[in-house]
């Protein structure tokens, strides 16, 4: 199947499942698309005892998608930028301490209090697993996934400041959580004596250098913006920034997400858009952006639906599954709970907004490619089956429910 089949295939599916969804169960785009997908996925493996040609060719499909590598190095830049672009830049200033104590410490936090949950979770349903994977582990599904959140959230009409922290938090803990599960990694890989310094090192050329890159670019960008007034040639100016720059941080070894998040909140910014774009060339360029990001969001979600082929269905690792989801929504309450405590009363919380930000702390794409790269020997099928249990409960129950839970709690 070549790559322009299996784009087609996809972008025909996601057509398909979003008009279902649209005209009868209407649900959120990103929920409804990936409910109606595992549906008919599911459909599929029962047909497949009768007649398995259907099976055969969606797990065909998915041979030919390496997950991983289209969401972390292609897909993840593109939505980012989105992100930032329509990101309130002023909100984000005002609670820049709190964001990047959660995208920081609580992800770290959190990376360590699941790890020794799993542990002790796989042990109670029988499956030895060395401590360092269930490490690993933690590492892969602490971060809240940007995408799975920016795309609930635009509808479920939270307080301005609290949507600022959950986005702003899930736009820069992936960066600081990939950091974290590479350390991890190369400890697990046992390769190399890997030292604090090397994890510093590790933080401030990937995090450090990411941000650094993407201001630089951003800079670069809006010049270039600000030089010219034709809005095709902007809006590719855009676009090249983001493909340009994602191949560059990559080069550099420098966080790409984090580089993209950092340019689109530049070229989002309320002063640069208007003293660079005309209003023409501003509608222009938030239109091509919202099209791209919902364009990339419906084939994302069709193709989390679909990495069901991929898992090993074993009684144990789903029970594990389970047995995983209250332990995670537990561990991010408690990675929340110091950071809060030391600036809500400067920055006015609102009240409940630990339990608002645990239910709203969606995981995703991310979390599943990180999976999908551990190795046979790191439990890789066990941990693949566990990280989309998660995801999925994430998604579907907390993304249908955290719109009601932030309205009767901010009501109180």
């Amino acid at each position: 199947m070549s790559l322009f089949v299996t784009i087609t295939v996809l972008i025909v599916l996601a057509a398909l499942f979003g008009y279902l969804n649209e005209r009868f169960l209407k649900l959120p785009t990103s929920i409804g698309l990936m409910v109606i997908t595992i549906i008919f996925t599911l459909l599929i493996l029962a047909l497949g005892s009768v007649n398995d040609t259907l099976l055969h060719q969606e797990k065909l499909l998915i041979s030919q998608i390496d997950f991983e590598t289209v969401l972390l190095d292609i897909m993840l830049s593109f939505l980012l930028f989105a992100g930032g672009l329509h990101t309130n830049f002023q909100q984000l200033k005002v609670q820049r301490k709190p964001i990047l104590a959660f995208a920081t410490f609580s992800t770290i936090t959190s990376t360590f209090l699941i790890g020794i949950l799993t542990y002790y979770i796989l042990i109670l349903v029988n499956l030895e697993v060395d401590f360092i994977y269930c490490l690993l582990f933690g590492a892969l599904i602490s971060p809240t996934d940007p995408i799975a959140v920016l795309g609930i959230l635009k509808k479920v009409g939270a307080p301005k400041s609290l949507e600022t922290k959950i986005v702003g938090e899930s736009l820069f803990n992936d960066g600081v959580g990939v950091v974290v599960f590479l350390a991890i990694y190369e400890i697990a890989k046992q390769e190399s004596g890997i030292t604090f310094s090397h994890v510093a090192e590790l933080f401030l050329v990937e995090v450090v250098g990411g941000i650094a890159f993407g201001l630089l670019l951003g800079y670069i960008t809006y010049k270039l913006l600000k030089s010219i007034d034709n809005y095709d040639v902007e809006v590719i100016i855009t676009l090249a920034a983001v493909m340009g720059g994602t191949v560059l941080a990559q080069y550099l070894h420098l966080s790409a997400p984090l580089a993209m998040v950092t340019t689109g909140l530049i070229v989002g910014h309320d002063t640069v858009r208007r003293s660079s774009m005309s209003e023409v060339t501003e509608q222009y360029v938030d239109k091509f952006w919202e099209l791209v990001d919902i364009l990339l969001n419906t084939i994302l979600f069709v193709m989390i639906g679909m990495e069901m082929l991929a898992l090993t269905f074993n009684k144990h690792f789903i029970i594990a599954g389970l047995l995983c989801v209250p332990a995670l929504l537990a561990t991010r309450y408690l990675s929340l709970m110091l950071p809060i405590k030391i600036f809500e009363k400067k920055l006015n919380f609102i009240p409940n907004t630990n339990l608002m930000m645990t239910w709203g702390g969606l995981r995703g794409g991310i979390s599943i490619a990180l999976a999908l790269s551990l190795t046979q020997d790191m439990s890789r099928d066990l941990f693949l089956t566990i990280t989309y249990i998660i995801v999925v409960f994430s998604i579907i129950g907390q993304g249908l429910t955290v719109g009601g839970l932030i309205k009767k709690l901010t009501k109180e």
